[in-house]
């Protein structure tokens, strides 16, 4: 139990709670609100940094946090992006693929623990958590900034409803192709290993 709850898993743990909270302030009304749920996701995010850089420094990487680390990151983008979509902040179907590929590879990489195999987290999929989670900060600072300006009586032309929806889609959109890329990846078994026994 102690060499599960080490720093990595811990950090990976965090993660999955400051998510509940993100959602909570996010549909909490109060410009105040948006800009400490913009903080509770920059932090979850940063999570998903540190406990990789712990992981291999400390080398206490264990099959519980190989499995717990995508999962966690699937979770805070996943509900970042349904927040989005329940707001009318983007289109649901760009969403929905990416629901749609998140629970297919999640579930074929729990069959292929169940069997003792094992799927690494490839250098692709790191970069679609990366796109995903750096779309989602870009849509939480833009809609920070757009409340801000309007408090202000202040409307730049930046932030007009025709850029807003453009620039929140379009970072939504390359998320989206990222996720399908790297969902094809996995589905061409570019990440399987034979791994007997891969917990500890």
């Amino acid at each position: 139990m102690r060499r599960l709850l080490n720093i990595p898993n811990t950090l990976t743990l965090s993660r999955i709670l400051l998510t509940p909270l993100f959602i909570g302030l996010f549909f909490t009304e109060g410009w105040y609100w948006q800009y400490l749920a913009l903080l509770v996701f920059g932090i979850a995010s940063l999570t998903d940094k540190y406990d990789g850089h712990f992981a291999r420094r400390d080398r206490t990487a264990t099959a519980f946090g190989r499995f717990l680390d995508p999962l966690a990151d699937k979770i805070l983008a996943l509900s970042a992006f349904i927040s989005f979509v329940m707001k009318g902040l983007v289109e649901a179907w760009l969403v929905w693929i990416i629901l749609s590929r998140e629970v297919i590879i999640t579930s074929i990489r729990m069959y292929a623990t169940c069997n003792g195999r094992q799927m690494t987290t490839s250098r692709l999929a790191k970069w679609k958590t990366t796109v995903q989670l750096s779309a989602i900060l870009f849509s939480l600072i833009f809609i920070n900034l757009k409340a801000t300006f309007s408090g202000l009586r202040f409307h730049p032309s930046f932030f007009d409803n025709g850029w807003s929806y453009y620039l929140l889609n379009g970072s939504t959109a390359a998320a989206m192709l990222l996720t399908v890329i790297s969902g094809v990846y996995y589905l061409l078994g570019g990440a399987y290993h034979h791994r007997a026994k891969t917990f500890n």
